[in-house]
């Protein structure tokens, strides 16, 4: 028998694992071989034998998919409906609310000021990730995996039914955390230089710009664009198996799986967790972003939404102002990379010729941060580390080739200043600063 093939139009792709849900989906039709979906053309051709699948059965499974059957239709760069710009307003009144509550009530100096900004970003991307892009990108294989163990176990009571989405999420922290210490421990093993971590950190930022503008919704342009990996990787990896098995060990290897989903959040973290350069630092910065989604992934189990309508719409478009925020700190802080200002107190003793200078580095950073020393004389750097386990004990003076990792108490670094002027040092990420003023 002949293999003949059909070809359909799908609206909403807008990334390698839509082509990967929608292929999965129109392969349960009956007598359909293969699938093939292009999320560039928009275009779907399905190769089948015997009976020529109905236009009903397609849609109906692309419909199951969470697209629609279609063409996409141009999209404007910039939006004409004065209600995106009215919804707008609101959300940043309401951004600019919460973040007034937030600096009185002195949270900001509490979770910025104490070594956790990167760990308390990652909870918060996470958190705007998880009722977002994940849900979207994620929330296809979650429903998959609910549908599988409801067909194993058709007695489940609903409380038993919610038992795998809580596995798939227990695999995704543990999952993340164990992925992002390796990932982090490439940081180490690459030493990577002030200028690359610099990029490093501005694409960060980059990413999470474009993510932010994709959730206020102004640019309509940009609904269907996104960063994405090949296809190919999620396949080899097996995340887009349709196994109609379930078990808890599937579950488990699922949710730890998605780590490598082309998600622009998951990449960001991802980047961020690289400039560790630490297992711990990065464990920890993938765990809380996956912790973070959670709540998001869990409500697809059957958590009614808190925000629906037009709440919803505002609601996105705050998340977006916020991430938007974060990515601009982030470019700012690899600014710092090259070029930053800071301020501090001159804490320099002599003994000899060695010049002996005395800092303290803690989850603030350090302390102090501007340093006086002769040009040409040997300098005996003690940096005494009260908390190693925060992005500032990652210490980089680019001048001189100096990348190193601090550890509980005292470090000591030696070189000689060979010429009058300013050697800058900072973390590795640029959000903690200072300088050595040579005379």
């Amino acid at each position: 028998m002949s293999q003949k093939t059909k070809k359909v139009f799908v609206s909403g792709m807008h990334c390698k694992s839509c082509e990967i849900l929608i292929e999965d989906q129109l392969k349960n039709i009956h007598n359909v071989t293969s699938v093939k979906a292009n999320q560039r053309t928009g275009e779907v051709a399905l190769s089948y034998h015997g009976k020529e699948p109905s236009n009903e059965q397609i849609s109906n499974e692309i419909i199951n998919a969470g697209y629609q059957m279609g063409k996409d239709s141009k999209l404007p760069l910039l939006s004409i409906d004065y209600r995106d710009y009215r919804d707008l307003l609101i959300a940043v009144t309401i951004l600019a609310v919460l973040i007034l509550i937030v600096s009185q009530l002195g949270i900001d100096k509490l979770d910025f000021g104490n070594g956790n900004t990167g760990l308390f970003t990652a909870l918060l991307v996470g958190l705007v990730a998880g009722v977002s892009t994940c849900m979207a990108l994620v929330g296809g294989l979650v429903l998959g995996l609910s549908a599988r163990y409801s067909e194993s176990h058709p007695e489940a009571t609903i409380s038993q039914k919610f038992v795998p989405h809580f596995y798939f999420n227990l695999g995704r922290i543990v999952g993340f955390g164990l992925l992002g210490g390796l990932v982090g421990l490439m940081g180490t093993a690459f030493r990577m230089s002030g200028n690359t971590l610099g990029v490093l950190t501005a694409l960060v930022g980059g990413v999470m710009i474009f993510l932010g503008l994709k959730l206020i919704e102004i640019f309509p342009a940009l609904r269907n664009k996104n960063i994405s990996l090949p296809a190919s990787v999620a396949k080899f990896l097996g995340i887009n198996s349709h196994d109609k098995k379930y078990s808890i060990r599937n579950s488990i290897t699922l949710g730890a799986l998605t780590f490598f989903l082309p998600c622009g959040f998951t990449q960001a973290m991802q980047l961020y967790a690289v400039s560790t350069g630490n297992f711990m630092a990065g464990a920890m910065v993938m765990m809380l972003f996956a912790l973070g989604t959670s709540p998001g992934l869990l409500s697809v189990g059957g958590l009614a939404s808190v925000f629906k309508g037009r709440t919803a719409r505002i609601f996105f478009m705050t998340s977006g102002l916020l991430v938007i925020i974060l990515g601009v700190y982030n470019i700012t802080n690899a600014s710092h990379l090259i070029s930053f200002k800071s301020t501090g107190n001159k804490q320099i003793e002599y003994k000899g010729e060695a010049q002996i200078i005395r800092m303290t580095q803690d989850g603030g950073g350090y302390t102090p941060n501007v340093l006086t020393v002769k040009v040409g004389q040997p300098v005996k750097w003690i940096i005494n580390s009260t908390n190693p386990f925060t992005c500032a004990s990652s210490l980089m003076m680019r001048d001189y080739g100096i990348n190193v990792g601090l550890k509980k108490g005292e470090n000591i670094i030696e070189f000689t200043p060979t010429k009058t002027g300013e050697i800058k040092f900072s973390c590795t990420m640029g959000m903690y600063t200072g300088k050595f003023i040579v005379k």
